[in-house]
């Protein structure tokens, strides 16, 4: 049996001091759960494609990465499942209010840093935070370090 990580992708997406977050429902819990935008790629999509869309569903903005924060690898103990998240740095060059999100979430907000440690005990995964910390610390990687081959 081969292993196969789940390859997601967030946006980590800085406007005016503060992040764009989405809650969610939580499956686990009464709780809702924060999160960058961010979900699995899709078969065909390209990663960075694939946070485009993952931040449009997610919150009605149109993101355009500039820059890959970093790469993450994380082994959820509670699901079993080990994560490869990508994720990018960028900004919103639109925003369409009246686009229905996808299943599950809540809402998109705004927080700065310090409201979004306030929330630690409700992130979705350590690495909502670690990827905010990451940007933080100015991490800027080139979007030409990843190669997407078309069929």
């Amino acid at each position: 049996m081969i292993w196969k990580p789940n390859v997601t992708v967030a946006a980590v997406i800085k406007q005016e001091e503060k992040y764009l977050l989405v809650e969610e429902v939580q499956s686990t819990g009464p709780d809702s759960v924060y999160n960058q935008p961010a979900g699995h790629l899709e078969p065909g999509e390209s990663i960075v494609q694939g946070a485009i869309r993952e931040t449009l569903e997610e919150t009605g903005y149109t993101f355009v990465p500039q820059f890959l924060v970093g790469i993450y690898h994380w082994y959820c103990c509670d699901k079993d499942t080990t994560y490869l998240r990508f994720a990018f740095s960028g900004y919103t060059s639109d925003y369409d209010p009246n686009r229905p999100l996808d299943d599950g979430i809540i809402q998109a907000v705004w927080y700065s840093a310090d409201q979004i440690q306030e929330l630690l005990h409700r992130h979705r995964s350590p690495l909502v935070m670690q990827c905010i910390q990451d940007d933080q610390a100015g991490k800027r990687y080139p979007l030409e370090l990843l190669t997407h081959y078309e069929k």
